[in-house]
C-alpha cells in the first residue's frame, strides 16, 4: 500500500524573512509541493514571497484561491474544493506545505482548510508549525511590552470596527489586526475604553515601506492600508 503523505501548515511570520523559525525552513526546503492563499482575482502571495528565499527549484507551487465575498456558499464551496485538491497530493505520498502569514492559528487561511481537511480526509497526517505574529512583531520593533503582571491582552480584528473592544469590557491591553478599515469606530472605541492615548499604528511592518504612526487619529486621514494593525494601553 503506497504510503500517504504529510501537510504541513507553516507561518512565515509578519515580512521579515528572517523572521521565520529555523524549523519552518527545513519543512520549506523539503516540500515537494507549496501550497498557498491568494485572492480569486490573482495568484499573487506575500507569503510566498516572504519565503521564496526557503524554496527549492524543484518544488512546485500551488496558489489557492479564497475568494473575498460574504457569500457563505461560495466561500464554503472553496475551501472543500482547495482542501480537495490538497488531499489529491497527499494521497499521491507528497510532502505538501501550506504557507500562511503570521501564525498558522491566528486569523489564518490555514484554519479553514484545516477544518474541511479534518472532513475529507480525517486519517491525514498534519502538523502545524506556528509562526511570530504581526502584533508581536510590531511590539519587538517598538521596544514595547505588550503585556505585564496580571494585565490582559485582547486580541481582535478592526475588520468590521470597534465593537468587540465594546462587547469585552475591561481590559488594560489590546492588539488589533486588520486596521485598515472603520478606523473611525476603532478610535471611538480606544477613547471609550480609555485606550486611545496610548496607542500606535504600525503599517507593513518589517517589510519595505514600513510606517510607524504615533498619532491613531491620523489614520482617518490615510488611504486604508490592509497591512496596518493598533497596539494601545491604559
Amino acid at each position: 500500500m503506497k504510503k500517504t503523505g504529510k501537510l504541513f501548515g507553516v507561518g512565515v511570520g509578519p515580512g521579515d524573512p528572517e523572521l521565520i523559525t529555523v524549523k519552518a525552513v527545513r519543512v520549506i526546503k523539503e516540500a515537494d509541493i507549496i501550497f498557498t492563499a491568494a485572492s480569486s482575482k490573482n495568484s499573487y502571495s506575500l507569503a510566498v514571497e516572504i519565503a521564496s528565499p526557503y524554496i527549492t527549484p524543484t518544488a512546485r507551487i500551488e496558489h489557492l484561491g479564497f475568494p473575498m465575498t460574504k457569500e457563505t456558499k461560495e466561500v464554503e464551496a472553496a475551501w472543500i474544493a482547495n482542501a480537495k485538491q490538497i488531499a489529491s497530493v497527499l494521497n499521491q505520498g507528497m510532502t505538501a506545505v501550506f504557507l500562511t502569514l503570521g501564525d498558522p492559528t491566528t486569523y489564518s487561511t490555514f484554519g479553514y482548510i484545516l477544518k474541511k481537511m479534518k472532513c475529507i480526509m480525517p486519517e491525514a497526517d498534519i502538523e502545524t508549525i506556528p509562526g511570530i505574529t504581526s502584533f508581536h512583531a510590531a511590539s519587538a520593533r517598538l521596544n514595547r511590552i505588550l503585556v505585564e503582571g496580571e494585565e490582559s491582552l485582547l486580541v481582535t480584528s478592526g475588520a468590521f470596527g470597534g465593537d468587540r473592544i465594546r462587547q469585552v469590557g475591561e481590559v488594560e491591553n489590546v492588539a488589533i489586526v486588520k486596521a485598515y478599515k472603520n478606523i473611525t469606530d476603532i478610535n471611538m472605541a480606544l477613547k471609550d475604553a480609555g485606550l486611545h492615548a496610548k496607542g500606535v499604528a504600525v503599517s507593513k511592518c518589517g517589510r519595505k515601506n514600513e510606517e510607524i504612526i504615533e498619532n491613531l487619529n491620523d489614520l482617518e486621514t490615510r488611504d486604508p492600508d490592509y497591512w496596518t494593525l493598533i497596539l494601545a494601553s491604559k
